[in-house]
């Protein structure tokens, strides 16, 4: 071969691959700006209507009795729509793992029954929501332009983060959230670039539109030194044993409700009433609805000693009974107060160890490091990159194998180079 026709060759292989490459960012460029614009309309509209009954339930305290109607309306509406052995964020996952489809149906019902919950005073988070309406409207997206099952699943991924990204405002991590929580030791790179794309896109127009993103305290970071690492770690193992005991008695308590309270109806008609007199015991709403306002005292550096306990106890009963909501935003209430009163009992900054603490007790829940460290950048700011991460690192290693969520695949071991394959723990 001539050295013309041999550079000829090379070059129309070479072009051939660029232009392979172009058509295919072009493609998940259109689908992945289309999610984020579709599921964050939706999931603005879902913050929205979020805020407003959260500022009505704050100003009408009596609205609190009325939970148990509420979850009869909830377990009515599921039975209904013909879920009623609901799988939650779980079937989010499993339809990533291809085990399950993730029907359109799901969207609205999540987001009906999830303002029911926080209206009435029950104890959860938003972004079980938020993960299950981005999902189920990827999942349809992908149907609609008739994507394979592989390019389906990384539709419904960008639908995960855009509508994470809306709810939060935290665009770097919701896009590798997705990515990770799926399966721990290996991420859908392959989804990296739309997840990005469909992230960003979707927190702007929840900005443009006015949504509220999550306001915290700016945490005047020290230096870091050998004692304040020390307590650091010691604090990071803390939140490891306490997102530990959260998933043992989220599951534990759910398999017991199951158990000895096998009608639905009557199963969280008795769980809210549990949740209406412990309101009424305590004498205060901190441990209703998602408990913004509380997280962001803590990190203030002011929060009741035994706030994290009760925060678990109102959680619990709420989601395992039946309501919907979210177990992370009540991970960051549990990690903060946790660790703003650990910084008060050693002396160390408690407006630091409840930022610490916030992410530690995440990434304990989540089995995702990496998003764990994106999220205390945008939450606070990269003065506490070293606190962050011996954190995040200690957090992760010893919180074993557990995960709120069961469908959650440990991939590859956490403590030496062995494939696993395995569920998470519950």
């Amino acid at each position: 071969m001539s050295k013309p026709e041999f550079f000829k060759k090379f070059f129309h292989a070479y072009f051939n691959k660029i232009r392979h490459h172009l058509l295919l960012f072009f493609k998940w460029s259109c689908i992945s700006v289309a999610t984020g614009i579709i599921v964050g309309s939706f999931s603005t509209l879902f913050a929205f209507i979020m805020n407003i009954m959260t500022d009505y339930r704050e100003q009408n305290d009596i609205i609190i009795l009325f939970l148990p109607l509420g979850g009869i309306i909830t377990i009515f509406l599921y039975s209904a729509f013909g879920f009623k052995n609901d799988k939650g964020t779980n079937l989010v996952l499993s339809t990533i793992h291809a085990q399950n489809e993730l029907p359109l149906r799901m969207a609205p019902l999540i987001f009906i029954t999830t303002i029911i919950t926080h209206i009435f005073g029950g104890s959860a988070g938003r972004e079980g929501a938020a993960l299950q309406l981005g999902g189920s409207i990827g999942n349809q997206i992908g149907r609609t332009l008739k994507l394979n099952d592989a390019d389906k699943r990384i539709v419904v991924l960008c639908g995960m983060s855009a509508a994470f990204s809306a709810l939060f405002g935290t665009p770097m991590a919701a896009a590798i959230f997705s990515l990770e929580v799926v399966s721990v030791g290996v991420m859908y790179y392959a989804a990296l670039v739309p997840c990005v794309f469909s992230s960003i896109i979707a927190t702007y127009f929840a900005r443009f539109v006015g949504i509220r993103e999550i306001e915290l305290a700016v945490v005047d970071f020290p230096e870091l030194s050998i004692l304040n690492a020390l307590e650091t770690v010691g604090l990071a193992t803390i939140c490891a044993v306490v997102s530990i005991l959260f998933i043992v008695l989220m599951h534990t308590t759910g398999d017991l409700f199951r158990k000895y309270l096998r009608n639905p109806y009557i199963r969280i008609i008795i769980a809210a009433a549990a949740i209406v007199i412990l309101t009424l015991v305590s004498g205060t709403r901190d441990y209703n609805g998602a408990g913004m306002n509380v997280i962001a005292r803590a990190v203030n550096g002011e929060a009741v000693p035994y706030a994290f306990l009760m925060k678990i106890l109102f959680t619990v009963i709420t989601i395992e009974a039946g309501f919907r909501g979210g177990e992370i935003v009540p991970s960051f209430f549990i990690g903060a107060t946790l660790g703003c009163t650990f910084g008060y009992i050693i002396g160390f900054s408690p407006s630091v160890c409840a930022a610490v603490g916030l992410i530690a007790v995440f990434c304990g829940v989540t089995n995702c490091p990496i998003t764990s460290m994106l999220l205390s950048f945008e939450l606070f700011g990269a003065g506490g990159i070293p606190f962050f991460l011996l954190a995040v690192a200690v957090s992760y290693f010893m919180s074993g194998y557990y995960g709120l969520y069961k469908d959650q695949r440990i991939v590859y071991s956490k403590y030496k180079a062995k494939f696993l394959n395995r569920r998470a723990k519950q």
